[in-house]
C-alpha cells in the first residue's frame, strides 16, 4: 500500500516572491533602506529575473507591493468590521487587530502604506498618487461600516476619514514608544468609553 503523501505547498512564482518580501521589507524598513539586494535574497528568487518581471526596477516593485498589501489589509479592515453588528464594538476590534499585529512583530512593523508616504510622497508622484489610492480604498470600507450603522453620507465620508487618521497616527506613535498606549486611547475613543454620543 503507497504511503500517504503530504500535501505540498503551492509554489510562489518569482514575481510573487519579489513582490512578497517587499511587502514584508517596506512594513519594516521603509523604501530607502529596502535595496534590491535585500529583496532578492530574502525572496529566493533568481536575481536574473527581477528586470523581467520589474523592467521599472524599485519603484515598479514597490508600487506593485503597495497594491498587493493594500488590497489585502483592506479585505481584512472589511471582516473585523464584518465581525460585529455594534460599530464601536466594530471599531475596538479593528484596532485591537492591528495593535496584536504591532505587538507580536516587536514592534518592529508599522503600516507599510504610511511608512512609503512618509518617505516619498514629496519625491515621487507616482508612488504618493497609489499611497493616496490605497488610503481612499480604507476609507472606502470604513464609511460603508459607518452608513451601515445609519449615518448619514456626509457623517460617515467625515467620521472614516477622523477613524483612519486616529488609526494611523496611533500606529506611528507606538512603533516609536515601543508601546501600545497610543492604540489603547484609540481604541477608547472609538469605542466611546469617553464620548458615547461619537457615534450617535
Amino acid at each position: 500500500m503507497p504511503s500517504a503523501q503530504k500535501p505540498q505547498k503551492p509554489i510562489r512564482s518569482s514575481r510573487e516572491a519579489f513582490v512578497e518580501s517587499t511587502v514584508r521589507l517596506l512594513r519594516r524598513k521603509g523604501y530607502a533602506a529596502s535595496g534590491l539586494n535585500e529583496i532578492v535574497a530574502r525572496s529566493g528568487a533568481p536575481k536574473g529575473s527581477l528586470y523581467f518581471h520589474f523592467p521599472g526596477g524599485k519603484q515598479e516593485l514597490a508600487l506593485v507591493a503597495m497594491e498587493q498589501a493594500g488590497g489585502q489589509l483592506r479585505e481584512a479592515i472589511a471582516a473585523v468590521l464584518d465581525s460585529s453588528e455594534d460599530l464601536p464594538g466594530a471599531l475596538a476590534a479593528l484596532v485591537d487587530s492591528l495593535a496584536a499585529g504591532m505587538e507580536a512583530s516587536g514592534y518592529r512593523d508599522g503600516c507599510p502604506i504610511a511608512t512609503i508616504t512618509l518617505e516619498t510622497a514629496g519625491e515621487s508622484e507616482t508612488l504618493r498618487a497609489t499611497a493616496a489610492e490605497v488610503f481612499g480604498s480604507w476609507l472606502e470600507v470604513l464609511e460603508q461600516r459607518l452608513l451601515a450603522a445609519g449615518l448619514s453620507p456626509a457623517d460617515a465620508a467625515r467620521r472614516a476619514l477622523f477613524v483612519l487618521a486616529a488609526i494611523e497616527g496611533a500606529l506611528i506613535l507606538a512603533r516609536a514608544q515601543r508601546d501600545l498606549g497610543p492604540l489603547t486611547a484609540v481604541r477608547e475613543e472609538l469605542a466611546g468609553a469617553a464620548q458615547p454620543q461619537l457615534w450617535a
